[in-house]
């Protein structure tokens, strides 16, 4: 292509070099279009969707699915030659799952929200309470990290909705809100006990930009990090903050 102008041009021609970069890596499409076809069998979906949410030997997937021991075990080969199957010998047993993989959880969300399932994993209230409380110690263990709802998601294998919807329904309050809470309470105990920068405090709870912190901040507690740490505010409260709903 010659100063790469499109035969038509309907006004993207600006990018035409780039789209043209990306679908010269035909690798990349070869194994996009291999993960496809692997999921182009009914059976192998179902075995696969199955494995995204429980661990199972070859003997309970194949009661589980009415499908043959042999059947199984061809497909759960062809799924563990693409990655997307892992397996763990415990005896004479094997016991097979989903891969932990960043392919795998996506195609998790993908499967529930297409077969419109609701992931079992939560259908029971104790497990929901259970998955929920993990997602809530991740978070509160990784506030310098940046963390958003879909790597969340991806993380602990569930969709976006359910993990918004059964959050609140555990905590009372949004995954946003809970994580912008325990940042501050953070951030208020290092204002507090350390004599660190205000950029270092704010990196240290999941903020890059130092201004956007404080403004955060000025907004969460009424008054700016500085100003909070020279008036020592809630020194005499260390137990108290706390105390706040986890």
């Amino acid at each position: 292509m010659n100063n790469w102008i499109l035969p038509h041009d309907h006004g993207n021609g600006g990018r035409a070099k780039l789209f043209f970069d990306l679908l010269s890596a035909e690798n990349r499409f070869t194994a996009a279009a291999e993960v496809f076809r692997l999921l182009d069998d009914p059976s192998r979906v179902r075995i696969f969707w199955l494995l995204l949410h429980s661990e199972e030997c070859v003997v309970n997937v194949a009661a589980l699915t009415k499908m043959s021991g042999p059947a199984v075990s061809h497909h759960l080969q062809q799924l563990k030659a693409a990655g997307l199957v892992e397996y763990r010998r415990d005896g004479k047993e094997t016991y097979y799952r989903a891969a932990d993989t960043e392919l795998s959880r996506l195609l998790h969300g993908t499967l529930d929200h297409v077969l419109n399932i609701a992931c079992p994993i939560l259908t029971d209230s104790g497990s929901s309470r259970d998955l929920m409380e993990q997602i809530h110690d991740y978070m509160s263990t990784h506030l310098d990290e940046k963390i958003t709802i879909d790597a969340l998601a991806q993380r602990f294998h569930v969709n976006t909705t359910t993990l918004k919807k059964e959050f609140k329904l555990v905590y009372g309050t949004s995954i946003a809100a809970h994580l912008r809470m325990h940042r501050m309470e953070k951030a208020k105990r290092l204002l507090r006990t350390t004599s660190d920068r205000i950029a270092d405090v704010a990196a240290a709870v999941g903020y890059e930009s130092q201004s956007r912190f404080a403004q955060v901040f000025q907004r969460e507690t009424g008054m700016l990090p500085t100003d909070f740490r020279e008036r020592g505010v809630g020194s005499a409260e260390e137990s108290g903050d706390s105390s706040h709903p986890a």
